[in-house]
C-alpha cells in the first residue's frame, strides 16, 4: 500500500480561516465584509455564481468526480468519505450553532439574492465545506510528487465558497468555517481511505459495485430535482451524461476484468 502523508502542519492551516472567522464574527464585521463580496461580485454574472455553488452540491460534486472509479478509485473513495464526513460535521455544526444568515438579518433588498431567502442554519457553509473537503481529500490522496497540479482544486473551492456569498446564501466567516472544518474531513478522509488494501478497490470488488450503483441513484437525482438554482440544470443533464458514459465505461471493465492467476 502506497505511503499518504498528511503533516503535523497540515492540520494547523485550517486553523487561519477559522480565526479569520472569530475575528470578524467578534469585530461584528459580519455585514460589511458580506455586503462588499456580495456587491462587487455582481460584475460576474448569475450563471457562474450558480456553477460555482453546483460544485459545492454533493450531488454535483458526485457527478463530475465519479469518472474517478476509473482512472483512481482510491482517490474517489477518500473524496466519498470526506464527503460523508463533511455532510455529519455539517449538520451537527449547523444545529449546534443555529446563527441567522444574511436573509434573517438584513433588510429584503438591501443585497443581491438568488432563490428563495434562506433564514436559518449559517454556520458553516455546507457547500464551502463540501467543496474543500473533497479538494483535500484528493489532494492528500496522491503521491507528494504529484500534488502541485491538484492545488487547482483548492482554487475551484475557494470559489465555491465566493459564491456562496455572491448569491446572498452565507456571511464571509460561514465560508471561512466551511472551509476551515471541510479541510480537516479531507485530511482525516484521505488517511482512513489509505488503510484500505488494494485488493478492496478492485473494479470486481464489492466497494466499486456499490459506488456504481450510487452512480444509478444520481442520475435519479439529477434528474428529479433543481439542485440549488434553475441555472443549473444544464450542468444537472451533463452530469447525467457524464454518470452514464462513466457507467458504461464501468460495465464494460466488469465484463473484461480477470483476476491474477495464482502461481
Amino acid at each position: 500500500m502506497r505511503n499518504r502523508v498528511v503533516s503535523v502542519y497540515a492540520w494547523l492551516i485550517p486553523l487561519l480561516p477559522l480565526a479569520l472567522a472569530l475575528a470578524i464574527y467578534l469585530g461584528e464585521f459580519q455585514s460589511v465584509t458580506f455586503l462588499f463580496i456580495n456587491h462587487y461580485t455582481q460584475f460576474l454574472p448569475d450563471t457562474l455564481w450558480a456553477w460555482f455553488t453546483f460544485l459545492g452540491n454533493g450531488w454535483g460534486t458526485f457527478a463530475i468526480a465519479f469518472p474517478l472509479i476509473l482512472l483512481a478509485p482510491r482517490a474517489l473513495t477518500a473524496g466519498l468519505i470526506a464527503g460523508a464526513l463533511s455532510a455529519l460535521a455539517s449538520t451537527s455544526l449547523k444545529n449546534f450553532f443555529d446563527l441567522p444568515r444574511p436573509a434573517g438579518v438584513l433588510l429584503d433588498g438591501s443585497f443581491h439574492r438568488l432563490g428563495e431567502p434562506l433564514l436559518q442554519k449559517a454556520f458553516p457553509s455546507g457547500h464551502t465545506l463540501t467543496a474543500f473537503a473533497i479538494a483535500t481529500a484528493l489532494y492528500f490522496s496522491c503521491e507528494k510528487d504529484k500534488r502541485r497540479p491538484m492545488l487547482i482544486l483548492f482554487v475551484i473551492a475557494a470559489l465555491v465558497g465566493l459564491s456562496r456569498n455572491a448569491v446572498g446564501a452565507h456571511w464571509l466567516t460561514d465560508v471561512l468555517g466551511g472551509a476551515g472544518f471541510g479541510m480537516w474531513c479531507g485530511m482525516l478522509g484521505a488517511i482512513l481511505t489509505n488503510l484500505i488494501p488494494n485488493r478492496y478497490l478492485l473494479f470486481n470488488g464489492l466497494w466499486l459495485r456499490l459506488v456504481a450503483i450510487g452512480g444509478v441513484v444520481a442520475i435519479y437525482a439529477h434528474l428529479t430535482q433543481i439542485m440549488d438554482h434553475e441555472l443549473n440544470l444544464p450542468l444537472q443533464y451533463a452530469s447525467v451524461v457524464i454518470l452514464l458514459i462513466t457507467l458504461a465505461l464501468f460495465i464494460k471493465a466488469q465484463l473484461n476484468f480477470t483476476s491474477p492467476k495464482s502461481k
